[in-house]
């Protein structure tokens, strides 16, 4: 089957790749949606060109979309129709365990006649955590959600000592319930590791997000 990925740069987004491709799938591209005002995937902060740099280590083809939040709906239609007509079979998600979400989206791939595939629904979040550490994947903590985790968790990187303190905490360990977000700069999928340094930290009092840029890992 040939496959896209809904990418957000995150180790979600990673695993399920992961794991579909070890299943057999083809990874025919990476789908990726921004808010066009900020240039920067939504919740995680990632930049475009990041998002870009991740795509060309896993010398995957991208494509690259971006939209306000309350015109998503038709954009995402839109892209759907086009990966039709590129002869693309099926999306990969890296949805855990929010039955709305995965809703929302497999409702509107299967209308478009693609196959919804969901390699990480239903598993336990710690056990896909320490999966994605123990195939060496490794990603960069990019936002918070602050009543959940301080501003020391931004920049952490996700490695076998942040599984473990994860998991102490009263959070999902994956932060499927937006606890926090990620980027992903190395793992199975990448012919090499993505470079990037860290930039400024802002906040809107409920999130706190690091901006990543290019550079040197």
């Amino acid at each position: 089957m040939r496959c896209a990925v809904m990418w957000s740069g995150g180790k979600d987004s990673a695993l399920a790749a992961d794991r579909a491709r070890r299943n057999g799938a083809e990874i025919a591209c990476l789908v990726n949606f921004y808010d066009e005002a900020t240039g920067r995937v939504r919740f995680h902060a990632t930049r475009t060109e990041l998002i870009a740099a991740q795509a060309d280590a896993m010398a995957v083809p991208l494509v690259q979309r971006g939209t306000a939040w309350h015109r998503f709906d038709g954009a995402f239609g839109d892209t759907l129709d086009e990966l039709v007509r590129d002869g693309i079979d099926g999306i990969v998600f890296g949805d855990i365990h929010l039955a709305d979400v995965r809703a929302w989206y497999e409702t509107r791939v299967r209308a478009a006649g693609l196959t919804h595939v969901e390699p990480l629904w239903g598993e336990d979040p710690g056990e896909l955590l320490a999966e994605f550490v123990a195939t060496g994947g490794r990603a960069v903590v990019t936002c918070c959600e602050s009543e959940k985790l301080d501003d020391s968790w931004l920049g952490r990187v996700i490695d076998e000592r942040f599984v473990g303190e994860i998991a102490a905490l009263p959070i999902d360990p994956c932060g499927e319930n937006g606890e926090y977000h990620s980027f992903a700069f190395a793992g199975p999928l990448f012919t090499r590791p993505v470079p990037y340094a860290l930039g400024e930290r802002r906040s809107d009092g409920r999130f706190v997000q690091l901006d990543l840029v290019s550079g040197r890992c």
